[in-house]
């Protein structure tokens, strides 16, 4: 075999997949794009979510509790910005207590017990420019430098003698007796190599590669049904008036937890993300955010942040999402899958791996080693 692993994908995911398998063989990771983290992972909102939302045992509630101790170590330890600056989830109005009480009881099902409950006067000497009738706060959410944490991860694997290939598309896979053949089309040239293994983390690729494995997307839960979310920036007048995450009540299921306050390492604010289904073209994805969101971005804003008024809002940026299911509603697990069942031993599948797959990412790479 020319290599022990192949990771296909870039993104934060597949690159903290690399770092950890690197030491155990010749390792190659290929990504179709000009750079690292082209996709979902440079175009989120570099969140450190703390594990509230999930189900308790499901492999996102354990992935995300476990890697957001491993993310802030390894930045703590690297000199990666990942300031932990809180989140509060604001209950607005009477009909809100109840979700934001159950929310409360499903951290700590999933071992988060450094929440705290505010009613009204506490929200309101904590943080006097929000509205509210109570809150949840977390004071091990944060933010992080998403593109240098990445970047730690394709240093630490070419450290360890892997090797990162951009402009490397997977076009077809042959299985041999002990590992498989991929052909490739790199630089616009085409070409084939071997590997033992092969961890597909190809993010809103994946159920492309997949069916080039033979796997049947449909019957295995593996259709990508891509969800973009737009941010709006708000004005630079209002920065530092609100110091931590602002999100409202909301759960994991669906599109997204709702259009929440936003911060970034650089002291910026934005209000996003929102859900729009789009499909995938061979030209990518519009990621485009038009004048006509200002309004519902504004209400929405407004009703945690009363301060917030017309023309402090201006379009900023959107990202996709790589989502199992096909609307609102719904709710999935990320999939860490070998596929020894399929006819595929030494194949990895991480499919549905959106948020929180930017804080979860160093945990997935463990499950990816132990299989």
């Amino acid at each position: 075999m020319d290599y022990e692993t192949v990771v296909v994908g870039a993104g934060v995911v597949g690159l903290a997949v690399a770092a950890r398998l690197a030491p155990r063989g010749p390792l190659l990771v290929v990504e179709r794009h000009d750079g690292i983290v082209q996709e979902t992972s440079s175009r989120n909102s570099e969140v450190v979510h703390a594990g509230i939302y999930y189900p308790a045992g499901s492999v996102k509630a354990r992935a995300c509790v476990r890697g957001k101790e491993l993310l802030y170590a390894r930045c703590d330890a690297l000199g990666i910005d990942a300031p932990r600056v809180g989140k509060y989830i604001v209950a607005v109005d009477e009909g809100e207590l109840a979700p934001l009480q159950a929310l409360a009881s499903k951290a700590a099902a999933n071992g988060v017990d450094d929440l705290r409950w505010l009613d009204a006067a506490d929200l309101r000497r904590e943080q006097p420019e929000l509205a509210g009738r109570a809150a949840l706060f977390s004071p091990s959410t944060g933010i992080v430098d998403s593109h240098r944490f990445a970047a730690s991860f394709q240093a630490e694997a070419e450290a360890a003698g892997a090797t990162v290939a951009l402009r490397t598309e997977l076009v077809a896979v042959d299985p041999l007796p002990s590992g498989y053949r991929l052909h490739f089309v790199s630089g616009g040239e085409p070409g084939a190599l071997t590997a033992r293994r092969v961890v597909n983390a190809a993010g809103l690729g994946q159920d492309v590669v997949s069916s080039l494995a033979g796997i049947d997307v449909d019957a295995a839960g593996y259709r990508t049904f891509p969800c973009k979310g737009a941010w709006c920036s708000i004005a630079p007048r209002h920065r530092g008036r609100v110091s931590s995450l602002v999100y409202p009540v909301g759960s994991a299921k669906g599109g997204g937890l709702g259009v929440h306050l936003c911060l970034d390492t650089g002291g910026g604010m934005r209000l996003g993300p929102d859900i729009h289904w789009v499909e995938r073209s061979p030209d990518g994805f519009d990621l485009s955010v038009r004048d006509e969101v200002v309004p519902a971005f504004l209400a929405a804003g407004q009703r945690l942040m009363p301060f917030l008024e017309a023309g402090d809002l201006q379009p900023e940026l959107a990202g996709v999402r790589a989502k199992l299911v096909p609307g609102a509603g719904m709710w999935t697990d990320f999939v860490v899958a070998e596929e020894s069942g399929r006819g595929l031993p030494g194949w990895i599948t991480l499919a549905g791996i959106e948020s929180p797959g930017l804080t979860a990412a160093m945990a997935l790479a463990e499950l990816v080693e132990r299989l």
